[in-house]
């Protein structure tokens, strides 16, 4: 069991960390100004999914193997910026018009959830940050490392559900103000464009 100076000394880092700009709030925030609130919570849902798999993954010390492969690397960030582009290519050409009316465009919770879950588990940058946090809370004499690095991971998944929801919500307000602007929602479907753009060639670029 984590000592509790140490659990809200992770937590506080991991609720700064989530507040911090970076891809996954970038992606939420894009996410939840054009498809609502509801459908943001799903993606940040997807996200901690994808923190989960991160987790057992570096308890089972599976992902020190995989960072000891420029392959699978280099497999992986291509794989996630070709899923960037793609959603970019989606959200350029999405139709704008009364959003009760468009309704049928936009993305199921399943779809959005998935979104969060591929946005994460592409970005190989994941594994090395949570190679590198992780570790420095852990100390083997208060017992198995494993277990204290799962306890680790789901305080960072508690406090990504709480910064990244807030994010969320703040975003989802930005998405009534379009019911009344074609001119806006048309605009927020280009920057959404160009962001996913921008975080695609930022996971190109990536070194290990």
């Amino acid at each position: 069991m984590l000592p509790i100076d140490t659990a809200v000394t992770f937590f506080g880092l991991a609720l700064a960390l989530g507040f911090t700009p970076g891809p996954d709030n970038l992606f939420v925030l894009m996410q939840s100004a054009t498809q609502g609130r509801r459908a943001g919570m799903f993606v940040v849902l997807g996200l901690c999914t994808g923190l989960l798999v991160h987790t057992a993954a570096i308890a089972l010390g599976l992902a020190a193997m995989f960072a000891a492969s420029p392959l699978a690397f280099t497999l992986l960030k291509f794989a996630g910026a070709a899923y960037l582009a793609y959603l970019a290519w989606q959200v350029l050409r999405a139709p704008v018009g009364p959003l009760a009316e468009a309704s049928q465009v936009q993305a199921s919770p399943g779809t959005m959830y998935r979104r969060g879950v591929v946005m994460n588990l592409s970005n190989p940058k994941v594994v090395f940050f949570f190679l590198a946090l992780l570790p420095q809370f852990v100390d083997a004499a208060r017992g198995p490392v494993a277990g204290q690095i799962v306890q680790l991971g789901l305080l960072f998944m508690l406090s990504t559900l709480i910064s990244f929801g807030a994010i969320t919500w703040f975003a989802g307000s930005v998405r009534g103000l379009l019911k009344r602007s074609l001119k806006a929602q048309r605009a927020l479907n280009r920057l959404a464009g160009v962001v996913f753009i921008g975080l695609a060639a930022r996971l190109l670029m990536a070194q290990r």
